[in-house]
């Protein structure tokens, strides 16, 4: 009769602290899981706030190495940089030029800490004067002409120190022409983290205005996925990983946590997402209107892309987290 009335497994049991929640616990996320995004800008000592993103800031390179020191310290698993020069023009030349914002602060960072993980962002979007990822030619981004680009740029990233390039432009193609290119110019050590699966995506406004990179007309559905996909993502990524590619990302995360776990379980490989400007900034705004606890859903959200098979997740909340994990 007590057996009937009283179970023997109580899982309420292992919830009544702390403690032994931790002890039962199945997913965990440390600071060295998390990539901290930096956007970096000509000139000395600037650091400008970004309206749709609170907390998230250009940065000229003297104040971006500040962040990538305190991201080293926190132990912090790298940083993604993004470049954002003063001067576009229609063919994006300022991605692959030597003394480019993004190769001047990628040298920087790598003679100041050069044990941080550096990772560089290589597309088009944020130096073309139209905001599209290449080249254009009858209204629409030319594929073929754009890929030997893209290639330049990685090639130049790689020369100025960067461990990691990663191609966010989704060109077909566009992995193994990189791939060829770093190993042609004697940089076959330097890896490539794919945005394998990148979703059209409503949640990328808010990127799009620290990066100054919204298009000056159209959109990007002819190289971005149909959110309704997950084969097609499936495809894209075997695909790069046939070209080269050494990880893989799913971008956005939260609203493709899906796609994430499926692509873990489908290639084993390394999987990488993306926290996204949107699904951030919609978590700051609630929490600062008092409707939510902004800290703890920032942490429920990384321990979900993580749940769902993320091994590491680049996130503008990386700080924060790691900030509160010292205590």
């Amino acid at each position: 009769m007590l057996m009937s009335r009283f179970p023997g497994y109580r899982p309420r049991r292992t919830r009544r602290t702390g403690a032994l929640r931790a002890l039962v616990r199945e997913t965990e996320v440390r600071p060295g899981d998390l990539i901290l995004p930096l956007f970096a800008v000509p000139g000395q000592g600037v650091r400008r706030a970004v309206g749709s993103m609170p907390g998230v800031e250009q940065t000229s390179p003297d104040q971006l190495l500040k962040d990538a020191e305190e991201a080293l310290a926190l132990g912090l698993g790298g940083v993604l940089l993004f470049g954002v020069p003063s001067e576009k023009d229609e063919r994006g030349t300022g991605a692959w030029r030597d003394d480019g914002i993004a190769q001047t602060a990628v040298r920087l960072l790598k003679r100041e800490l050069p044990e941080l993980l550096v990772i560089t962002d290589v597309c088009l979007c944020e130096y073309t004067s139209h905001g599209h990822c290449g080249i254009i030619v009858d209204g629409d981004v030319d594929n073929d002409e754009t890929v030997p680009l893209l290639a330049r740029t990685a090639v130049s990233h790689a020369a100025a120190g960067a461990d990691v390039v990663a191609p966010s432009d989704m060109m077909d193609g566009r992995v193994g022409a990189i791939r060829a290119a770093l190993d042609a110019a004697g940089f076959g050590q330097t890896a490539i983290l794919s945005y394998a699966a990148k979703y059209a995506s409503a949640f990328y406004g808010p990127f799009r205005d620290v990066a100054e990179s919204a298009p000056a007309f159209g959109d990007r559905r002819t190289a971005q996925m149909d959110p309704a996909n997950v084969l097609e993502a499936l495809r894209e990524v075997r695909l790069d990983i046939e070209e080269g590619a050494d990880m893989v990302m799913v971008k956005p995360a939260l609203a493709y946590l899906d796609v994430i776990r499926r692509v873990k379980d489908d290639t084993g490989f390394p999987v990488c997402a993306y926290h996204v400007s949107g699904e951030y900034a919609m978590i700051e705004a609630a929490a600062r209107l008092g409707w939510i606890d902004g800290p703890r859903a920032h942490q429920e959200a990384l321990t979900a892309i993580r749940r769902a098979g993320a091994d590491r997740v680049i996130s503008y909340w990386s700080r924060q987290f790691a900030r509160a994990r010292r205590g």
